[in-house]
């Protein structure tokens, strides 16, 4: 008897430890920050992307709006056609100065509207009249890039901005000559992914679309192409 159970012993190889460790695969997933799920999407957040996923604007803009462009603007190479380099989503909560809260929820809620967890921003310099002191926190910020730029624009277009109340378009005039684009939203319950029974109040947002182009009407047509409903 003893001598079978030597055997099995001696028997085991390292692979066949690693199989009993208890908790080791956990713990590695963790280490590595959980990036691939078990059918092989890439994981943001508690979101999961298929792996080669392409966002529908992204396509639309591969297989419409680039030619469309070259066609109007007589590019002579692709890479001269305009594209998304980013788009920055902030909120000023100025009222932080006395409740914090108010700073916290407004984090929450740029999380919701982009997908993506949002920071904290703090005052380069400080205004008396204001009582703000420079490094004190008073708003968020979220950088959008790749997928997830495409993904917040084609709710903005399609989603958000149908449910602005007596909406007529948005102005044509805010370009900053540099083919960027910027505006403002007066109430964030535009946004489907924001429960009006749960927000602290109503507040506004700043959006900056900045593309590749480099005048205000290549920048104007290639956002129209996206669907942008510019005001005639």
């Amino acid at each position: 008897m003893g001598g079978e159970k030597t055997k099995k012993a001696a028997g085991k190889t390292p692979a066949d430890k690693r199989k009993t460790a208890p908790g080791k695969g956990t713990a590695t997933a963790a280490k590595g920050g959980g990036a691939q799920s078990k059918s092989g999407g890439v994981t943001v957040g508690k979101n999961i992307q298929p792996k080669g996923y392409v966002p529908r604007l992204k396509k639309i803009y591969r297989e419409t709006i680039a030619p469309a462009l070259i066609k109007e603007f007589n590019y002579s190479s692709s890479m001269q056609t305009p594209c998304l380099v980013k788009i920055v989503v902030s909120m000023g909560v100025g009222e932080a100065i006395s409740n914090k809260k108010l700073l916290d929820a407004a984090v929450d809620e740029l999380t919701l509207i982009t997908g993506q967890k949002a920071v904290k921003t703090k005052a380069r310099k400080s205004i008396a009249n204001f009582k703000i002191r420079a490094g004190q926190e008073i708003g968020a910020r979220v950088t959008l890039r790749g997928a997830m730029m495409y993904e917040f624009l084609d709710r903005l277009v399609n989603a958000a901005l149908p449910r602005v109340k007596d909406f007529r378009g948005i102005s044509q005039n805010a370009f900053d000559g540099h083919g960027n684009y910027a505006m403002g939203i007066n109430e964030q319950i535009i946004f489907p992914e924001i429960d009006f029974d749960k927000i602290e109040r109503i507040a506004g947002l700043n959006i900056v679309i900045v593309t590749s182009a480099k005048t205000d009407a290549e920048a104007k047509a290639f956002l129209a192409k996206f669907g942008m409903p510019f005001r005639k």
